[in-house]
């Protein structure tokens, strides 16, 4: 049975976590971030596995954490975030929220509002930083250097995948040290 965190208890976490998140993990000299050219969107939908993160409050014993992507007819995209507490075989955890791209971005850049009342968008927060051109793995962050998260379509990459998301991260200015490593079931 899946356990849903309600809507407003999602809004609430996404909104301290603006507080808690931690530090930059950007070195402070780093380039502005660039999220990628362009992302077909179509394409980006479906299963992600988390492979590794930077750790956050509203993550905190997650484990087993993928993210799936749904495009709407109205162009926007559902998506449901589900961890498994403690363990890769503890008791799933699912968090509803709705997206959009944001505009002029190229579908590279998107926000995402676990909010029942839509937020001011700005920027967007959740930028996609690095995308393989199967769309098999990506780099996901922001501006901040908070948050960072490496996905893959597969619960394990290879050491060449991962040695292509560690330099790209790298590249970015982040801070490979911060990285927690998400236990999936192999």
């Amino acid at each position: 049975m899946m356990l849903r965190i309600p809507t407003i208890l999602a809004a609430a976490l996404l909104a301290l976590s603006a507080c808690v998140a931690g530090p930059s993990g950007r070195a402070k000299d780093a380039p502005p971030l660039e999220a990628v050219a362009s992302v077909d969107i179509a394409r980006y939908m479906g299963l992600w596995y988390e492979i590794a993160r930077y750790p956050t409050s509203f993550q905190k014993d997650c484990e087993g954490t993928t993210a799936q992507y749904t495009l709407r007819d109205d162009s926007r995209v559902d998506v449901v975030n589900t961890c498994r507490f403690g363990t890769k075989d503890g008791e799933p955890r699912s968090a509803e929220a709705v997206a959009r791209v944001m505009e002029g971005s190229n579908g590279a850049r998107v926000f995402v509002n676990f909010a029942p009342i839509p937020l001011p968008a700005g920027r967007g927060n959740y930028w996609i930083i690095h995308l393989d051109e199967g769309y098999q793995h990506a780099l996901i962050g922001e501006p901040s250097g908070r948050f960072l998260w490496m996905l893959s379509r597969t619960p394990t990459v290879t050491p060449e995948v991962r040695a292509e998301l560690d330099a790209a991260a790298k590249a970015k200015g982040y801070d490979l040290s911060m990285l927690k490593e998400t236990l999936q079931e192999p």
